[in-house]
């Protein structure tokens, strides 16, 4: 019996960890592509700068980059608003090194339509945060990007969202389950407004925070679909990071 226990357990340990998985849904007659990670079995982690200082700003300069380490890309999409020269607009921590401080003042434009909130990657979890609660309870963020508004917060829908609203786009953003467990990255195949694709989040998906990442300029990457969106050059960028042969 001890055997038996000590090779299942070996067997488990040797397992290779579970890729992302991405795949369309419909809510509410609006179509979705979504990926769901476990950051308990998957590297999840931002880029923004090349070792030269310059910003990546494409999914393949990315991909490029980590198969001389012999990894590659595996998920991927933009992760928050960002200045002409793709610097980032509110805080951000990549490996730990902070390289934009939290900005919790309002402001124009949908960054500074509060609550705003931040992802924050920490060893085996990840979690949406509002911007006011995450400068109270001071996580310590391995990676870090900061975004807006809130789709979800607790859950219940950003409080400035219009059932009736016009303003339609193709968005992307991510929500998070409670323990961590589950970052799920959405973005929409058609244009949608901010109350439907909060809705995804809170009602299709179950998530109880969760954080718009920009529209319009909204892209995936996505081998496992054989989607690799291009155009200009992005700021930062979330994905998944696998070994080079699997």
């Amino acid at each position: 019996m001890i055997r038996l226990c000590l090779t299942l357990a070996l067997l488990v340990l040797c397992q290779p960890a579970l890729a992302a998985e991405c795949k369309a849904v419909t809510h509410d007659a609006n179509r979705y592509t979504i990926c769901e990670v476990d950051p308990r079995t998957e590297t999840l982690r931002l880029f923004l700068y090349d070792d030269a200082g310059a910003p990546y700003g494409h999914f393949s300069a990315v991909d490029a980059a980590l198969s001389n380490q012999q990894r590659r890309l595996g998920f991927a999409m933009n992760a928050g608003m960002y200045h002409s020269d793709r610097a980032p607009v509110g805080h951000y921590i990549e490996d730990g090194e902070q390289v934009m401080r939290v900005v919790s003042s309002a402001g124009p434009g949908n960054f500074g339509l509060l609550p705003n909130g931040i992802l924050c990657l920490r060893e085996g979890r990840a979690d949406v945060i509002e911007t006011l609660r995450f400068q109270s309870e001071a996580p310590e963020c391995r990676h870090a990007t900061q975004s807006g508004p809130m789709l979800v917060i607790d859950g219940a829908l950003h409080p400035r969202f219009l059932e009736d609203s016009t303003s339609r786009y193709v968005r992307n953003g991510v929500g998070t389950s409670s323990d961590g467990s589950r970052a799920v990255f959405a973005i929409s195949s058609n244009p949608v407004t901010f109350h439907e694709f909060g809705r995804l989040f809170r009602d299709e998906l179950d998530l109880p925070n969760a954080l718009y990442f920009d529209g319009n300029v909204s892209r995936l990457h996505a081998p496992m679909l054989d989607r690799s969106d291009v155009g200009f050059r992005m700021g930062p960028i979330i994905g998944t990071v696998r070994p080079l042969e699997d």
